[in-house]
Parts: structure tokens; sequence; C-alpha cells
């Protein structure tokens, strides 16, 4: 019986390691036995076996043959109180699970003494073979439906990259169509025609054709051309560049933009206006002493005295008229003038001593005259001297087409002398005369038109220039431009230095007002505003750099020379003269690689051998130097030198002349010129000493007042003069200097319109030496 439950206990333990699927158990009642060892192994038996099956969720019921699962529970118990068990479980659902009983709950049971003597349970277990082949067809499931699972999961993964290539794509595909309704946008926006200069920028060409930059530089890189926002094509190129787009463009000459159109005058607005003399001739033929004698014999009693500055252009007036001089030193500003076109000059004067007769300076005075067709009334000076003879003037200037009236010409020949003034009437009505037969006029009612004459930048007020009037009249206020910059008139001079508020044709003004300070011999044009000003100023800025960008279009090693020497850089030339030639040309070398952005070094000629005459002729016509390096000059090219003024410079050690040209070449820029104030001083009362002038009564409130010092006369917080205090004393005592705190006299230079409350600031100019 032991051996018959192990093995039980054994199938029962096989059946608990199966699979989930329920088992069937069979197990048969047999009858009991007397012996007491096998009750109690019975029971014990019986016990385990409850426990396993307990485990695995099978009852077995000990009076029924049939075996009986879960489902059969209720159906299948044969015990009266096991079936109100499980009915009363059923009903009251008190438990998800499984309800298990057992007889020996039964009362009954327990009373039933032939328990004991029943036989041991037997618990034959049905074959497992079959729960196995469930088993594994359940497993082929499970991995089928993994299987399933995974392939499904694949699939949903290559759905969705599928759609995000396909999203991708189409977004793609999105942009490029709205870049390319953008394109036809633009592309349809497109000016159909547009105006531009001969140069002009990818930028600017595209704003004009209402496209992007982009556009233009894709159309010149495919024409093999790779440009920049910023960089600057022709006109020729820009139209071609248009003619893709459809639109048409209209070249505008620069020139025109930025000249300014002159209304012509009507017949009626026209008035006669004084002639403009221009008096020329050699240096030393007394040429400043006739224009002082014509001044200082037509100026009043009241206006003597009152000449306070020299503008280089006056205005004089006679019993029959007005006559406005021009001074034109050197003849540069006429040069000018006529290299630009301009007429300044109705008449001029032609200068020449009776003593010297016709000198070089004097042809070329003429020849100026003769280009620019104005005509010349010859006055011969010094006619006071025992040696004057006017005929052998008229005969040497015969040659030059200058025939007398009296030989049957057209020229007037005026007999002068600057120092007794004889003559000089005649030489004023001979002028009167030739403008009435020139027939001058103009209308003082429109805008001013001049030329400047000289200019100059004042350390007090600026820029400043001499203009004289041609036609119009120019006022206080008045908006004009001149050259590249633009102004307005604040102040003007005339030429007894009295403020004036208008100008008349033929009026010579310093004008004050100017942005930067003009060129002389540049156009004067008053306009209608600022703005208009500005515009025509601009045109003409571009019209520079545009000459510029054609002369710099390629810069090769061909052209840079002359690139550089359009420059407005100041140049240092020099004639080198050597013992050898390779000692010349090692010097010039050497010279060559000074390297300045403010000054160049131009070796005009090197050569070896002594300095001879034709280098100082060189020299002196190219304004340069000579340096003679281990050679002497000759006797004669040494003369020649010191009349001329040509510094010739020996040098034995090449170091030595290479430091001496650095330290020249410094030395020929112009020093910077910077005003420190040094103190102030309050006028505290006016004094008006004869023969003296104006003295301030002054107290130094900071700093120092000096002699000699420069002053800016400040009254109201306005500038009213600048010059410099030309006396300077501490009670009766000539000083120096007068430190803060204490009281002194001082006048002020050309200036007697001091009054009491002015307040004088002191400043001393420095000069600081520019570096290469």
């Amino acid at each position: 019986m032991s051996q018959k439950n192990e093995n039980n206990e054994k199938n029962l333990n096989q059946e608990s390691s199966a699979a989930d699927n329920k088992p069937k158990v069979i197990i048969k009642k047999n009858n009991a036995s007397n012996n007491n060892n096998d009750d109690n192994q019975a029971a014990a038996a019986v016990k385990k076996v409850k426990k396993v099956i307990v485990k695995k969720k099978i009852i077995i019921h000990n009076k029924s043959d049939k075996p009986y699962t879960q489902k059969q529970d209720n159906n299948n118990n044969n015990t009266p109180e096991k079936n109100n068990i499980a009915k009363e479980n059923r009903d009251n659902k008190e438990s998800k699970g499984k309800h298990y009983s057992h007889n020996r709950d039964n009362k009954d049971f327990k009373e039933n003494k032939s328990y004991k003597d029943s036989p041991a349970i037997e618990a034959p277990v049905e074959d497992v073979s079959s729960f196995k082949k469930d088993n594994k067809k359940d497993n082929k499931k499970r991995d089928y439906d993994k299987k399933d699972k995974e392939y499904d999961k694949k699939s949903s993964q290559k759905d969705s990259k599928a759609e995000a290539a396909q999203r991708q794509e189409n977004k793609i595909f999105n942009k490029l169509q709205a870049k390319k309704r953008q394109q036809e946008q633009r592309l349809a926006s497109v000016e159909k025609e547009i105006s531009i200069m001969e140069t002009i920028t990818v930028g600017d060409l595209a704003k004009k054709m209402n496209l992007r930059a982009s556009d233009i530089i894709s159309k010149l890189m495919g024409m093999g051309t790779m440009a920049r926002v910023n960089d600057i094509i022709d006109s020729d190129t820009a139209t071609i560049i248009a003619d893709d787009f459809g639109c048409k463009v209209n070249v505008i000459s620069l020139q025109e933009e930025a000249t300014i159109e002159v209304k012509e005058d009507r017949e009626e607005d026209l008035k006669p206006r004084p002639p403009v003399v221009t008096i020329m001739g050699h240096v030393d033929h007394g040429k400043t002493s006739l224009l002082d004698a014509i001044r200082h014999s037509n100026i009043t009693s009241k206006e003597s005295g009152g000449i306070t500055q020299n503008i280089g252009a006056y205005k004089v007036k006679i019993p029959s008229g007005e006559i406005a001089f021009i001074d034109t030193p050197g003849h540069a500003a006429f040069t000018m003038m006529r290299a630009r076109g301009a007429k300044s000059t109705d008449i001029v004067i032609l200068v020449v001593a009776s003593d010297d007769g016709v000198m070089p300076q004097t042809v070329e005075a003429l020849n100026h005259a003769k280009e620019a067709n104005v005509p010349i009334i010859v006055a011969v000076n010094k006619m006071d001297l025992p040696n004057a003879s006017m005929d052998k003037v008229k005969a040497a200037l015969s040659e030059y087409g200058l025939t007398p009236e009296e030989w049957g010409g057209d020229t007037q020949y005026i007999g002068v002398s600057a120092l007794t003034k004889h003559g000089i009437n005649e030489l004023l009505e001979a002028i009167i005369l030739q403008a009435e037969m020139l027939e001058l006029k103009a209308n003082p009612n429109r805008e001013a038109i001049g030329i400047v004459l000289e200019a100059s930048l004042d350390q007090g007020r600026g820029p400043v220039g001499t203009v004289l009037v041609q036609n119009g009249t120019l006022k206080i206020g008045d908006y004009f431009v001149c050259g590249l910059s633009v102004g307005k008139v604040r102040a003007m001079v005339n030429d007894l230095g009295q403020r004036v508020t208008k100008a008349l044709p033929s009026t010579p003004v310093e004008v004050l007002g100017f942005e930067k300070t003009p060129e002389a011999g540049e156009s004067f044009n008053v306009m209608l505003d600022e703005k208009e000003a500005k515009a025509i100023a601009d045109k003409r800025v571009q019209l520079k750099q545009q000459e510029a960008l054609k002369a710099n279009v390629k810069v090769t090693l061909e052209n840079l020379y002359e690139k550089i020497a359009s420059d407005a850089m100041k140049e240092f030339k020099v004639i080198i003269k050597a013992d050898v030639q390779g000692s010349a040309e090692a010097l010039r070398d050497a010279l060559n690689k000074i390297q300045s952005d403010k000054i160049r070094f131009v070796s005009i000629y090197s050569a070896s051998g002594a300095v001879t005459e034709s280098d100082v002729n060189l020299a002196h016509a190219s304004n340069a130097i000579i340096i003679a390096y281990r050679v002497r000059p000759s006797g004669k090219a040494r003369e020649l030198a010191e009349k001329l003024g040509i510094p010739i410079e020996r040098y034995d050690i090449i170091y030595e002349a290479i430091e001496a040209i650095q330290n020249a070449m410094k030395g020929s820029l112009e020093r910077l010129k910077k005003e420190v104030d040094i103190g102030t001083v309050e006028v505290r009362d006016v004094f008006h000493v004869p023969k003296v002038g104006t003295i301030a009564g002054c107290y130094v409130t900071s700093g120092k007042i000096e002699r000699n010092a420069g002053v800016r006369v400040m009254r109201d917080n306005v500038l009213i003069y600048t010059s410099k205090i030309s006396s300077l004393r501490r009670i009766k005592d000539d000083v120096k200097e007068v430190a803060s705190g204490y009281e002194c006299g001082a006048s002020i230079e050309n200036f007697n319109d001091i009054k009491k409350g002015d307040l004088l600031e002191i400043f001393k100019i420095e000069e600081i030496a520019q570096d290469l």
C-alpha cells in the first residue's frame, strides 16, 4: 500500500509540472483496511494528494468514481451538504475563485465509523501526454501570434517611414513651388524701363529694377563675372542684364546731371553792369603799384583808413561809373579760370615797364589773354623815367599782334606813372570806353552766379572764398553749390572790409559759409533751397567718382604709376647725379623705398657725371632739388642754381643722403596747426586813445594773456572777430604777459569795435610736424 501511495504521489507531482491546461484526475475509492498502520498511511497519502490537487486547482471527491473539473464540481458531487455549500457560494457570489469542500467537514462523515475501516484512496492519474500536445499547440500559437505582432510592428514602422518620406518630399515640393511663385511675382514686378548713369553698383541696379541683389549676381556669374553687392559695373553690362529681365535701360550722362542749367535772361530784364578788369604783367613792372594808385586816387576821405584787409579784388567808383579790378599774382587763378572755360574778366590791362620793355612773363600774360579772347589795353608804366620809351613798347608788342590804334590797329596804349599818378584818369576812361563797346549787361533780379577768385582757411572764420558775382544778386542766407560742396551765405565783406547784405553783378565779395575750402576758378551758383544744392553737389561727387572708376577699372603694372600720379599726394622731386651710374641707381632705389601716404618720392632723372646747367634748368622746370653724390657742380651750374634758387645737396655717404632726404620730405609737409587756449579775459572798460586806437581795460579771469597771442572776441557767446593781441600794458609798463587775477590794458590788431562786457579768449597756435 505504501508503494502505491508513493507512485500516486509521483504521478501527482508530474501532473503539477504540466502546462496551464487543467488535467483530469480519476480517484477510485477502495474498501478500508482494519490495520491501523495502513489507515494512518492512507490518511497521510490522502492528505498529500489533497494538497497537490488544491495547488493545481483540481478537486477530488471521495465518494464518486467519476473524475470532474471545477465546471463539473456542482453537478458531480452527490453529497447533499456539498451541493448546498456550492449552491450557497454561487448564490452569494462571495468569491471569484474556486470553492472546495470535503466529506470530512460533514458531520455524518465524521461520525461514520466505516471511514476508518475504509481502504486507502488510490489516485491513479490519467496519461499526461495529451496535456503536453495541447501545450505545444498553445506554444506554437503564441509563437505565431508573436511573429504576427512583430511583422505588424515592422510593417507599421515601414509605413511610418514611407509616410515621413512622403511628407518631407511634399514639404520640399511645396517650398520649391512657393519659391517659384515668388520668383514669378518678382519677375512680374520688374520695372519695364529704368535710367542709370554710366556706372552703377549691383545693389543699386537691383533696387532700380525691383529685384534682389542675388538675382543680378547670379546673372553676372552666368556671364563669368564674380561680383558683390557693392561692386560697380558699367552701363553696358547693366544693359545686358536688364535685357534678360525684359527691362529697358536708358543711360544718362552724369555730366548733364551735374551741370546746372542756366536760364537765359530776357532782354528787358538785362541792365548795364560795371566791367571786370584784370591787371596782368611782369612782377617787376609796377602792376601792384598801379593798382594801388588807381584805388587810392579814387577813395574818398571818409573811406580812407577804412581799408582793413586785402581780398585781391576791388571795386572803384569814378564819375563815369564803376570798375571792378582783379589782382592775379602769378596768373594762377586766371589760368585755372580759363582752363575751366570760365570767363571771369571783361578787359585785361597789360602792364609793361617803359624801361624794360617786353619780358618773358609779359608774353605769358599776353598769351593767356588771347586764349581767353579778352580785349587788351596796354598800360606803359614808369613814364616818369628819363629813358622811358612808348614807341619801343609799341614796336615790341606789335610783333605779338597788339597793334596800336594810331598804327591802324585796335589796341589802346596809355602811358601812366604809378609813382606820380600820371595818366591814371586816362586809363580809367579807356576802360569805360572799352566797356561801352562791349555792352556789358546782367540781370540783377535772379539767383546769383559767380566764380571763386581765391580761397583760404581762416582760423577764426573757417573756409573763406572771394567770389566775383557775374550775374544776379547774392544775398545773406542764400544756399549755394560750389564745386563738390554746398553752403549757405552767413556773411559777406566787401573790399573795404565792410559787411554787406547783398552783392550786385560785377561785385567782388568775401563770402563766409563754405562747408570746405573751395578751389580758385570754381563756379558759384545760388540754388532755390538746400535740397536742390545738395542734389547737384552729390551728382558732382558721383561724377568725380565715376571718372576715378573709369581710370581704375583694371589696375595693372602699366597704369599703376598713372593712377598714383593722379592722386592728390604731395611729391618730393629730385635729380640724382653720382660719380658712377651704379651709385646713382643704388641711391635712387634706396630713396624709392621710402614709404609714406602723405608724400611720394619722385626721381626725375638720375645719371653719372657732374651737375650741369642742363640739370639746373630741369630742376627749375620740374620744381626739384639736385642730389650730388660724390660729384661737384660746374662753376656755371652753381651760379645758375644760386640765381634760380635751386638747392644742390652734396653727399659722400649714401646713408647720410637717405636720412637727409627723409628729413627733407618731412620738412616739406605742411605742419599741423593746433589752437591751444591759454586764458580768458573779461573786458571791463574801453578807452579811446588818439593815434593809438581802442584800448580794452581787461581783467584776467583764468590762465594768462600774452602779447602777440591769438584772441577770439566773443560777444553774447557769438564770435565777433579773430585776431591777435598787438599791445599789452600793466599800469604804465609794457609787459609780455599778465597772469590770472590781475588787470591790464590790451589792444587788438585791426579791431577797434571792442565793447564793455566782451569776453576775450586767448590762445596760441602750436605747430606739429607730421610724420611720413
